[in-house]
């Protein structure tokens, strides 16, 4: 659940069936107050434009969509006696664009395609703004997916090179504070061929930043990481001594690096 804030009026934002659902109720609130919302969909709803736009939705995108109970609410709708509610169309044409939920953050919610829709009928500039405000939501959540993508992109072949360490260069014998150097030792390996520093060295070259060298790389330096983790570990089941291994990672880091530093997939991670 997200909230934003269109022209002074709270609009609730959910996920439902994994897509983006925004409240039908919080739209109509900024029209005529509380009291009316429910009236003002209902009246939406009923209407012919309204539902031939609803069910040619669900036609789209629902494969459950009950199409007979619709064309009898089309014929329907036009006549003084026709009365529909959100919950009743939900109800006999097992409609999925449209949900009603109950409970704190209750009221009637659609699909981004029929919200807007529903904001034009109550007013045009209203959209437009609800249209910017959710697209800046969107952006604000790419961003954030875009961090994690960075930050766990150098963590996918972790375990390999851990485990390559333990089988490897880890006898029996050590204790777990000598165990714990190795693993240091061996990120050092891997700091140094990428960044040109060890962790240490980074530390007291910037003592007023937060956490570690790793975590202040870049996309393309992140993704390399991860080949050289892989790559590290081979090297180390194949009993290669540390000091060429240095250097082979080195030439992988630059040369990877010059491949992928212009290529557009990382150009718009990095944007993220």
């Amino acid at each position: 659940m997200a909230k934003l804030k269109v022209l002074e009026q709270d609009i609730t934002t959910i996920t439902y069936y994994e897509k983006d659902y925004i409240s039908l109720t919080d739209i109509a609130n900024s029209k005529d107050g509380e009291q009316r919302a429910a009236d003002i969909i209902k009246n939406w709803i009923r209407n012919r434009g309204t539902l031939e736009f609803i069910g040619t939705w669900e036609e789209l995108y629902n494969p459950d969509f009950k199409v007979v109970e619709f064309d009898h609410f089309k014929m329907s709708s036009g006549l003084p006696s026709f009365v529909l509610s959100p919950g009743k169309w939900i109800e006999k044409t097992n409609a999925v664009g449209i949900v009603v939920k109950a409970g704190r953050y209750g009221g009637t919610y659609a699909h981004k395609d029929i919200a807007f829709e529903f904001a034009s009928a109550i007013n045009p500039i209203f959209k437009l703004y609800l249209i910017k405000e959710f697209q800046r939501l969107k952006d604000t959540e790419l961003q954030q997916l875009g961090w994690d993508v960075k930050r766990n992109i150098a963590k996918i072949n972790y375990k390999i090179h851990t485990d390559a360490i333990k089988e490897n260069l880890i006898p029996n014998e050590l204790t777990p504070i000598q165990i714990s150097f190795v693993y240091a030792n061996e990120a050092d390996i891997l700091n140094v061929a990428l960044f040109g520093v060890t962790a240490k060295q980074w530390r007291e070259t910037n003592p007023k930043l937060d956490g570690n060298v790793r975590d202040y790389a870049n996309v393309e330096q992140l993704v390399v990481l991860s080949n050289m983790e892989s790559m590290n570990a081979e090297l180390i089941k194949n009993n290669i001594p540390q000091k060429q291994r240095l250097k082979l990672l080195n030439n992988m880091a630059r040369s990877q690096l010059k491949s992928i530093t212009n290529l557009n997939t990382m150009k718009q991670l990095e944007k993220k």
